[in-house]
């Protein structure tokens, strides 16, 4: 555990020190977004753009989080337990791409749909059945969904064959 907490703690300081626009705390062991580094990153948030929270054990993540980073344009939190994300994502001005594979959504985060620069979406082995192609239709950035490996129910397999102004990467089960 002291060694977890210090590699965050190392990562962190490295971000602030080198002005990185990117923080990489993935591999961390980390069951939430600590409290602590909201203190720490509060003078440079603004100035990140990138933030890798992938492979750890994260449950859940705050809207406190999505209030801090409001520039992010790249959040990875794949490989983690999350099953839902909080009604603050939706208010991202920036965010161009999310990614969110391996987790345990079973449901589509709507809220992604309110996020007018998002391009990118990767929802890759979750347990989602259905998927809102009309409404993803209408993002006006969105260029691509991953939803390879969720159990897609008969609409969605169906609306996913027909054409879209974006690509979808899906398993070949039709």
């Amino acid at each position: 555990m002291a060694e977890a907490v210090a590699n965050v703690a190392r990562r962190i300081n490295a971000t602030v020190e080198d002005g990185s626009d990117c923080l990489d705390l993935s591999n961390c062991k980390l069951i939430s977004f600590p409290d602590g580094v909201f203190k720490v990153l509060r003078s440079v948030s603004e100035n990140i753009h990138i933030i890798t929270l992938a492979d750890n054990e994260m449950k859940s993540i705050s809207g406190k989080f999505f209030a801090t980073f409001t520039q992010l344009r790249e959040l990875d939190v794949q490989g983690n337990v999350l099953t839902k994300l909080p009604d603050a994502v939706g208010e991202m001005e920036h965010l161009t791409s999310i990614n969110l594979a391996n987790n345990k959504f079973s449901i589509f985060p709507a809220k992604l749909t309110e996020i007018p620069t998002l391009e990118r979406i990767n929802l890759e082995g979750n347990c989602i059945t259905e998927i809102p192609m009309e409404i993803l239709s209408a993002m006006p950035a969105l260029k691509w969904i991953n939803i390879k490996w969720n159990p897609l129910d008969k609409d969605t397999l169906s609306a996913v064959q027909s054409p879209h102004n974006f690509d979808i990467l899906s398993t070949d089960e039709f």
